[in-house]
């Protein structure tokens, strides 16, 4: 299972700012706090960000491109 797929099981075409600090380890604020500043990260994530009224998602495929994240993953989540 390539890293595109685990991350559409689990999260589905969009993420939250909470699926975005599980993915990162964070915790969902600091998250918030990061892509309001200019930092590194905020510069990757803000091409995936849209609204939906006034929630925040991500878009998955472009999250996995953003942070480089093509590594096989095994079915039971674990790294190859």
């Amino acid at each position: 299972m390539t890293t595109e797929e685990y991350l559409l099981n689990r999260f589905g075409p969009l993420m939250s700012i909470p699926d975005i600090a599980i993915l990162l380890g964070r915790s969902p604020d600091g998250v918030r706090v990061s892509l309001y500043s200019d930092t590194d990260i905020s510069r990757k994530l803000k091409p995936a960000m849209i609204r939906i009224g006034r929630r925040v998602y991500f878009r998955t495929m472009q999250i996995n491109d953003a942070l480089n994240l093509n590594i096989e993953v095994s079915p039971l989540g674990n790294l190859q």
